[in-house]
């Protein structure tokens, strides 16, 4: 090992190999860092370092990935509508459609999440004949045909292959232990290597605060939340590829089709520090009781269970563009749960910041995602 002085910082750069200066340094290799890593590969050199042994190991990996374009905040919302075309012309998206559900004392929560969602009200025959073991109980009901489901793997491999083609290289197994500014830019160390770039891109998920910390900017003070999976055989026996995602008003819990099987979710968000997130057996069993009670069939079986860590900004928008302290280093940063439906837009966005070029987003929007709006 040996010592670099680098802008006052005292920095050990691995001796064993140096890879010389790239325009981009992506940390992150889940949706975020391999969309942003596939539009900058047309800008410039790329490399991208992610920690784990595969790409997409954490949260998109472990998502239900549906589109729905109102879901999330007016930011989130306009990032979901701009990703549509990208979606549809790589022939991700196939039809799913949303079913909410409500008992009686659930009928105004019920109403504002029809509304919220622009749902069509239904009756609970139309109901059933979507997804027959409605309970009799249920009092209300709303669906949404335009909810469509996205296929992760082939959206994250796509972008992969794309900057690969574009000369990017991505390493796995690379977890960052140190970053410093130099004068050029950032260098950071990686097992057997230190890289060094002109722009640091912080794609890493849950960790983008850590990350942060390590190259002296201010974090953002993110949440990473827990979001718990159960997979149980399909109620029934029956046959439920076609049936709709089905969930309680205020997103309480929700069950989806998932290759023959039946997922469900206590939809839960609790706070958890960055980690390889697992399911809370307590958790889930509230979940699986509330989802029983809109239901005609228990669950007598679970097969198998996970989690996943969807980590919000402190307003719960995404937080897209160069830190207002330093502009080489850029957020691309608290996806919560929208980051794989809103993807091809914010590292379209990413790209355009980093491009100088005039984004396709309404300004309005860029501001509302831009880090600038937090004071730290």
């Amino acid at each position: 090992m040996f010592g670099r002085s680098l802008l006052g910082f005292s920095f050990v750069a691995n001796p064993d190999k140096l890879i010389r200066m790239k325009d981009f340094l992506i940390i992150g290799g889940g949706m975020a860092g391999l969309s942003t890593a596939a539009r900058l590969s047309e800008l410039g050199s790329v490399v991208l370092l992610e920690a784990e042994d595969a790409l997409g190991y954490h949260a998109s990996g472990r998502s239900a990935a549906m589109f729905e374009e109102n879901y999330g905040s007016p930011s989130t919302i306009a990032l979901n509508r701009a990703s549509r075309a990208y979606h549809e012309a790589a022939g991700v998206l196939s039809p799913r459609g949303f079913l909410c559900v409500g008992l009686p004392h659930e009928d105004a929560a019920t109403g504002e999440t029809i509304a919220e969602l622009g749902m069509d009200e239904v009756t609970l025959a139309e109901a059933r004949a979507m997804v027959p073991i409605i309970a009799d109980e249920i009092t209300r009901a709303g669906y949404h045909h335009d909810a469509l489901e996205i296929d992760t793997d082939t959206l994250l491999q796509g972008f992969a292959r794309t900057a690969r083609g574009n000369r990017a290289e991505i390493v796995t197994k690379a977890p960052v232990s140190a970053i410093a500014r130099t004068e050029l830019g950032w260098a950071a160390i990686a097992p057997g290597a230190t890289y060094e770039a002109r722009i640091l891109v912080n794609a890493a998920g849950a960790w983008v605060d850590e990350i942060a910390k390590l190259a002296g900017i201010a974090p953002l003070g993110v949440t990473p939340c827990r979001r718990s999976m159960a997979r149980v055989p399909a109620p029934g026996g029956q046959d439920v590829g076609g049936w709709p995602v089905l969930f309680g008003p205020g997103e309480t819990w929700y069950a989806k089709p998932d290759a023959g099987k039946w997922l469900i979710s206590p939809a839960d968000e609790d706070p958890v520090p960055p980690q390889d997130a697992w399911a809370d057996d307590m958790v889930l069993a509230e979940g699986i009781a509330r989802y029983e009670a809109h239901v005609t069939e228990p669950v007598t079986r679970v097969e198998m269970t996970w989690a996943g860590l969807r980590t919000f900004s402190p307003d719960r928008s995404l937080v897209i563009g160069r830190d207002p302290a330093e502009e080489t280093f850029v957020w691309v940063a608290g996806q919560g749960g929208y980051g794989i439906q809103s993807c091809p837009a914010y590292s379209q966005l990413a790209a355009d910041v980093l491009g100088g070029r005039a984004a396709e987003l309404d300004p309005s929007v860029v501001q509302a995602l831009s880090p600038a709006r937090f004071q730290r």
